[in-house]
């Protein structure tokens, strides 16, 4: 699924036009990302939560040629989805094995 098929999906759902709908969900978009540069993190209840984690440097090997690499010190966004969340989509995903 891409971004404009969830502005259809929600767009469909609530009445609003399709270039609202892309504007709310762009809005949403950046402002999850502006959170998370700033360090902090989002909770979204019955869905997850985001956040940022540090990664400590190390030395790290190129697979392909088995070189030693520094990898230095970054961080990383994470979800961790919630615990609602992944009972639904395993319950949804069970009905859709016994078909």
């Amino acid at each position: 699924m891409t971004k404009a098929d969830i502005v259809d999906k929600v767009a469909a759902g609530t009445g609003l036009t399709k270039l609202e709908t892309e504007a709310i969900i762009e809005g949403f978009l950046k402002t999850v990302i502006e959170a998370l540069k700033e360090g902090k993190g989002i909770e979204i209840r019955g869905f997850g939560s985001y956040r940022v984690k540090k990664k400590n440097a190390r030395q790290a090997r190129n697979p392909k040629t088995g070189e030693s690499v520094y990898v230095p010190e970054h961080y990383v966004p994470t979800f961790k989805f919630s615990k609602d969340f992944k009972e639904l989509v395993n319950s949804g995903m069970l009905q859709k094995d016994r078909r």
